[in-house]
């Protein structure tokens, strides 16, 4: 019976691989039941989220969360393919960035929690540009989010490069504290070289934020090199192999102090990019190499933890979880992602084990619902200061229309911080669709009428 729900649910968008008996073999069905089931019996079941990652993050409860991974898109201005007969063949993704690609509004809503962080992301416009300015608006909505999802032992690092490294990390201040960053990591690796007129990138920066002093850490060591220090300190090994040295004191024998076994890491990290030929390899833009996640799980999470990667494209992250004994959750918005974790996972002897892939947004249980009602509406009325939370125009409250701010299209649910007050006119165009296509349509309209103006004079 599994083996045929298995392929039946594979070709479908919502996904389910579970061992376990169906009495349906509708897939949709089957999954949104399954999550359901799984809500409220509080289990954990790993998964893999093809949608937005904002509305996937959005509706995971508080604190579910013991690490998280992510390695986004840089704004470096350019398209990612992978490239023809790989494994990832059709996966593109853009890296660069415009408002219509976040919620411009957004910096409204930020304000509230994170003023500082809003002034600065509307500064970025003019120290660098307004695309940096949306990339940063685009991370801040998700970072916000990942915190809160993350346990207060939990940890969080960020794989980035020198384009936009230095203003995420002041982002990083700004959620998650200055006083709770721990590492900046370097990602050193070799690679071909070509002719520069600079110094050629050889490194990836990752930061390292802890969501308090309670955090996860398992020291981290490594096997000593040819040298080390040893030959200069004396050291010898003995006949199992371990390295000591005399000790003499005075009026004593001398005795043997051992070496522990492996330095420390430090946080420099020289860890071999994936080459050509490996079997790892699977031909996605930006893989990362399972060695690099290893080492971030081991030192930062314990076994039947939660690891989750909000970018997750081919499912390094999910796959090392899996292998080290974590739980998972990985989030893309690319639906090959489901093929390439399946077939990944397939190729490592006894590790495909249960997991669903779904597009189906979860609903967070942690929160009373509140359904709309007038005390709601006049509560929001009077936070959004009798504006409109799309055309900032004022209106009466019974020109308001209470939304969610993410559809429940998109799993929003029925809680107060996803309502907000529309203008009728702004409700309507918005419908069931993100503020984003509301935004968009708002800058059109007025742009419009700027050139209607302008014609008419």
């Amino acid at each position: 019976m599994f083996g045929i729900l298995s392929e039946v649910l594979r070709k479908s968008r919502v996904v389910i691989l579970l061992a376990q008996d169906f009495n349906s073999t509708l897939a949709n069905t089957a999954a949104f039941y399954t999550i359901q089931y799984m809500t409220r019996r509080q289990t954990f079941q790993n998964t893999l989220y093809t949608n937005d990652n904002l509305y996937v993050l959005s509706g995971l409860n508080s604190g579910l969360v013991d690490l998280i991974y992510l390695d986004p898109p840089f704004n470096t201005k350019r398209v990612y393919s992978a490239p023809v007969g790989s494994r990832a063949a059709g996966v593109s993704f853009k890296d660069m960035w415009t408002w219509q690609d976040v919620n411009e509004h957004y910096l409204d809503t930020l304000a509230v929690k994170y003023p500082a962080l809003a002034g600065y992301i509307a500064h970025i416009g003019e120290i660098h540009s307004k695309a940096m300015m949306a990339y940063l608006a685009y991370m801040s909505q998700r970072i916000v989010e990942m915190h809160r999802i993350l346990k207060d032992t939990g940890s969080l690092y960020l794989h980035c490069d020198p384009t936009a490294g230095h203003y995420l990390k002041n982002l990083l201040d700004a959620v998650f504290g200055k006083n709770n960053f721990r590492n900046e990591i370097v990602w050193s690796y070799k690679r071909y070289t070509a002719v520069s007129k600079r110094f050629q990138n050889l490194h990836d920066t990752i930061f390292w934020y802890a969501k308090s002093n309670s955090h996860i850490f398992n020291e981290m060591r490594e096997e000593y090199g040819k040298k080390s220090g040893k030959l200069d300190s004396h050291y010898k090994q003995d006949e199992t192999g371990r390295w000591f040295r005399w000790q003499k004191r005075k009026n004593q024998k001398p005795y043997k102090v051992y070496l522990s076994d492996g330095r420390r890491i430090g946080d420099v990290w020289e860890i071999p990019i994936i080459n050509a030929s490996s079997k790892e390899r699977v031909g996605y833009p930006t893989q990362k190499p399972l060695a690099l996640l290893h080492r971030i799980i081991k030192a930062s999470s314990c076994e039947g933890n939660i690891v989750m990667d909000p970018f997750c494209g081919c499912a390094t992250t999910c796959v090392a979880a899996q292998q080290l004994g974590r739980k998972w959750i990985g989030i893309d918005i690319e639906n090959q992602a489901v093929d390439i974790l399946v077939e990944r996972l397939s190729d490592d002897a006894g590790l495909f084990k249960d997991f669903i892939a779904t597009d189906i947004v979860p609903k967070r249980t942690d929160i009373k619902e509140v359904k709309p009602s007038e005390s709601v509406k006049q509560r929001l009325y009077k936070e959004q200061n009798r504006k409109c939370n799309a055309c900032g125009r004022d209106f009466e409250i019974w020109d308001f229309d209470i939304d969610h701010i993410i559809p429940k299209s998109k799993g929003g649910g029925d809680y107060y911080e996803n309502y907000q007050l529309l203008c009728g006119s702004c409700n309507r165009v918005k419908g069931d669709r993100p503020m984003e296509y509301l935004r968009l349509k708002i800058e059109t309209r007025e742009r419009m009428m700027k050139t209607k103006i302008i014609f008419g004079e």
